[in-house]
This record gives structure tokens, C-alpha cells and sequence, in this order.
């Protein structure tokens, strides 16, 4: 069963998601965004070695705290190492207040019917129960809609709910992440399509289970309010992909109820050569706008 605590916090907490999942395609890019470039590593272990670090000083750092930030999504690897001589769930909870969210997702299918549907996830089971156990909270899995195409987004979203019922059936809440293309031109129709489809799956699922979801920043502001008053939703959290942090929090503060679940537009402006105080004063300034975004619905 999930900790009722901190399912409290995630239904009705004030304040944001921190994604912090970037995985092995993902890494290279946000190193270079540090400051970090490809020539100061010369292996993958080399790199997640310093992505640990990034991610460690974030959560070390005395602007990252459960007043504001409601939970933190992590990398596998995160999991499992540790962070200040704790491991990484045990330090965010105990030690920051913050909840910790597990991305299992193993990156994206090619693309057919105008979206990417999620790889396979062997060993989905196995993973689950070693989150449970290390006291992680619920889990993320992405999947990318890249055009209009109902049958393309009835396949994602189908996809999504089954990898969402193997995840309650470990005790876990699902983060259900179907981001559209924030810069293809039938957004606002691939999102009606997107709310329908959702919908659907809410309505068959059995009553007292919840899930959460995490959608792009919608054309029409809000757009999700109906998912966002769903009683099988927990909490609808945005993702900000692709927009500039001035401009997420922009949106964000037009769509009712809805949070932010942010990644790189957390991150923007850290740099790995920066000292701990401008360090510090660059997050707390990043998470401060965040909130107040994610608080003003």
C-alpha cells in the first residue's frame, strides 16, 4: 500500500514534481547544459558518475526541500546509489520531506501511426518490488504523441494503463506520462483526442484506485481541468518540454489545479564550475518561480 503520508502530499501538497530521470540517451545533453562537455568522460559509467553528482548536489542543496518540492523523479541508478552516505529514497524522504517517484520506462519504440509507444519492460516486476521495498512512493513511464492520429494515441494511452495496472498491483502509483510535441500543428486536436482516450481508461478502471498524470502544457488552458477533478486522479502534473522556464511557468499559472513536473526547465542556468552559493541562489530562484506557478491555480 503506498504510504499514506505521502500519498497526503501528492493529492493535495503545495508545490512541484523535480524530474530528475534524465537516462543514457538523455545524460550527454544535460552535462553540456552543466557545463560538462563530452570530452570530460571517456565511459558510460564515467558519465552516470557525474550525473549522480548534478543530481546529488540539487538535493543536497538548502533550496531543495519538501516546503516546496512534493517529490522527485529518479533514474534507476539513482535508486539505487546513494546520496550524502544515504540511500537516495531514504534521503529525500527522511532527510528532505521529499517524496521519491521511480522512472521504469525503457525509452521510446519507433515511431508508427504518428507517436512512440514505450519498449518493452523486462524484468518490469522485478523492478517494482525492489522500489517498494527501498520505499519509493509510485513510478513515471513516457510515451510521445507526435501528431493528430487517433488510432496512433488510443495505442499509447492503452499501452500506458497497462503498464499503470502491473504498477498498482505493486502498491506503487503510476505516473502516466503521454507527451505530446509541443511544436506540431494539431496540438489542440491531438489533445482532445488525448483527454478522450484518457477518459476512457479512468472510467474502467476499479474504484479506489488512482493514478496521476503528467501531460504537456495544453494549447487551450484548462484544457485537462476534467482529468484534474477526475476521482481516479491523484494529481495532474505538466512536464515542460521544450519550453523555456519563463515560458512554462507562464502556461502553468493559466491551468487550474495542474502542477509542474519540470526537467530541464528546472535545471536551466546550474553549471557545474559555479560556486555553492551562486549554485544554491540559481536553484532557489528556479524552484521559487516554479512554485509559485505550480501554486497559483
Amino acid at each position: 500500500m503506498p504510504n499514506q503520508e505521502q500519498a497526503d502530499r501528492m493529492t493535495s501538497g503545495k508545490g512541484f514534481v523535480a524530474a530528475l530521470d534524465q537516462s543514457g540517451g538523455s545524460t550527454p545533453k544535460a552535462l553540456r547544459l552543466y557545463g560538462i562537455e563530452d570530452d570530460a568522460y571517456s565511459s558510460e559509467e564515467e558519465m552516470f558518475d557525474l550525473i549522480h553528482q548534478m543530481r546529488a548536489r540539487i538535493i543536497t542543496s538548502p533550496a531543495f526541500t519538501g516546503d516546496r518540492v512534493l517529490a522527485a523523479i529518479l533514474f534507476e541508478q539513482t535508486m539505487d546509489r546513494e546520496i550524502a552516505g544515504k540511500p537516495s529514497t531514504t534521503y529525500l524522504w527522511e532527510t528532505k520531506g521529499v517524496v521519491p517517484v521511480l522512472k521504469i520506462d525503457k525509452g521510446l519504440a519507433e515511431a508508427s501511426d504518428d507517436v512512440q509507444v514505450m519498449k518493452p519492460m523486462p524484468g518490469l516486476d522485478e523492478l517494482l518490488e525492489r522500489a517498494a521495498h527501498k520505499g519509493v512512493f509510485g513510478t513515471k513511464e513516457r510515451s510521445v504523441i507526435g501528431g493528430a492520429n487517433p488510432k496512433g494515441i488510443a495505442a499509447v494511452v492503452a499501452q500506458q494503463f497497462e503498464v499503470a495496472r502491473q504498477v498498482l498491483s505493486h502498491g506503487l502509483v503510476p505516473i502516466i506520462e503521454p507527451e505530446v510535441t509541443i511544436s506540431i500543428p494539431d496540438k489542440a486536436r491531438a489533445e482532445d483526442i488525448l483527454r478522450d482516450e484518457i477518459t476512457k481508461q479512468l472510467e474502467d478502471m476499479p474504484d479506489g484506485q488512482r493514478v496521476m498524470l503528467k501531460l504537456s502544457l495544453p494549447t487551450e488552458a484548462n484544457h485537462y481541468r476534467p482529468l484534474v477533478e477526475h476521482p481516479k486522479v491523484m494529481r495532474v502534473l505538466a512536464l515542460s518540454g521544450g519550453y523555456s522556464r519563463e515560458e512554462a511557468n507562464e502556461l502553468l499559472a493559466k491551468n487550474a489545479g495542474v502542477i509542474a513536473s519540470f526537467s530541464r526547465a528546472l535545471t536551466e542556468g546550474l553549471s557545474a564550475d559555479q560556486s555553492d552559493e551562486q549554485f544554491n541562489a540559481t536553484l532557489d530562484k528556479a524552484i521559487q518561480s516554479i512554485y509559485e506557478a505550480s501554486v497559483a491555480g
